[in-house]
């Protein structure tokens, strides 16, 4: 059984910081690339950052440049996103997303989300 599992959100004030787990099991996390999205309230979802299987490499939404940085432990199945100097507009859902390829077709999947709130 695949499962996604966030953990981390939370109320911060503004200028702090989160630390966002996304813990996985039921498929090769090794082998999929992991992305952070957020959907804040009555918008649609946006990417926040993504790395490669290996980790080697990542990718920002421009936005989120020199505050957030997602990295991967792939010994412990398990993809970080560190938020730092967070703002308000930062307030939303944070969905874990996995996507790999394999028999031809692209595999994904979504954990259930994790809520920041960036408030005074």
């Amino acid at each position: 059984q695949v499962q996604l599992v966030e953990s981390g959100g939370g109320l911060v004030q503004p200028g702090g910081s989160l630390r966002l787990s996304c813990a996985v099991s039921g498929f090769t996390f090794s082998s999929y690339a992991m992305s952070w999205y957020r959907q804040a309230p009555g918008k649609g979802r946006e990417l926040v950052a993504s790395i490669t299987s290996v980790g080697d490499a990542t990718h920002y939404t421009d936005s989120m440049k020199g505050r957030f940085t997602i990295s991967r432990d792939n010994a412990k199945n398990t993809v970080y996103l560190q938020m730092t100097s967070l703002k308000p507009e930062d307030t939303a859902v944070y969905y874990c997303n996995a996507k790999g390829f394999k028999y031809g077709k692209v595999w994904e999947y979504w954990g259930q989300g994790t809520q920041v709130t960036v408030s005074s």
